[in-house]
């Protein structure tokens, strides 16, 4: 297949691709890696009358400290989230995520905006968002707004952005020296999207029990799941075997997946509850290596 006929502009700057977007509305698409939109395009299942190319836009691709937070432009590539030191030491689980995204070629090229608004329910930074708390920063000609991602994810591939609007950065709350985080998936084949993802962040207080917990699922809804009641459940306890084993099966007890001929219900659940014992295993683990 080939795209339906559409107008290119490529913007010099952030400015004029925002009145492009103000000029066309609803009938223009914005494109960064295209990892997702185009496949979209050649499929016919979009077809704006007008594609607006972000990838002159380099004042989007940063990563910055502004302390209790780091900044992350909408332009910036997966490849750079995976491999940048500053990422590694300051968020640990989104560097992580990075590095399972697809293949070699796809991270080289996806952006963070854009898979953020593509709002796979499966996808790897959807998740992180959620997990972390994230803040997505959207900009139009109308002004700046800040939405926290958990409202900004709606449902499957459904997000609050308007038809004006680009993301133009992500705010992650910086995770300290002493939170421990786990993040795994399971799919089929390597480069697939997960059947099931787990984010996990985990910090203790000096007797070795659970202080603060962050726990996250993909897969399981139509949007990633912030897990709280299991999170609250968590705190104050060691994570011992039966702690472990208990908080795993109430987790999975907890979700409700869609019913999938492919991936049925209860499969999912099973997968949850082992991925979940997995994920605190890991995090508490690598405390006691410290």
């Amino acid at each position: 297949m080939k795209p339906a006929p559409f107008t290119y502009h490529r913007p010099g700057d952030v400015d004029e691709a925002l009145n492009l977007m103000a000029r066309f509305g609803s009938d223009a698409k914005p494109l960064g890696g295209g990892q997702s939109l185009g496949p979209m395009l050649n499929m016919r299942l979009a077809r704006p009358g007008h594609l607006v190319d972000l990838n002159d836009l380099l004042e989007l691709d940063y990563v910055r400290d502004l302390g209790d937070v780091i900044e992350i432009g909408g332009l910036t590539r997966h490849h750079r989230l995976a491999t940048a030191p500053e990422v590694a030491r300051d968020l640990p689980l989104l560097a992580k995520a990075a590095r399972t995204i697809g293949h070699y070629a796809i991270r080289q090229r996806g952006t963070i905006g854009g898979s953020l608004v593509h709002a796979d329910p499966a996808a790897q930074l959807p998740l992180i968002a959620v997990t972390l708390g994230v803040d997505v920063v959207l900009r139009s000609v109308r002004g700046e707004r800040v939405v926290p991602a958990a409202d900004f994810l709606q449902s499957i591939m459904t997000v609050d952005l308007g038809e004006d609007e680009i993301v133009t950065a992500l705010r992650f709350p910086r995770q300290t020296a002493d939170e421990y985080s786990s993040f795994d998936l399971f799919s089929r084949r390597h480069g697939d999207f997960a059947i099931v993802g787990v984010a996990l962040t985990l910090c203790f207080d000096a007797a070795g029990t659970v202080e603060k917990m962050r726990l996250g699922l993909g897969g399981t809804g139509p949007v990633p799941q912030r897990m709280h009641a299991i999170e609250v459940a968590a705190v104050g306890n060691r994570l011992d075997a039966e702690t472990v084993a208990r908080l795993a099966a109430e987790t999975a007890a907890a979700i409700n997946p869609e019913e999938n001929a492919e991936v049925p219900a209860a499969y999912r659940r099973e997968l949850v509850e082992t991925m979940i014992r997995h994920a605190l295993l890991d995090a508490a683990g690598k405390r006691g290596q410290k």
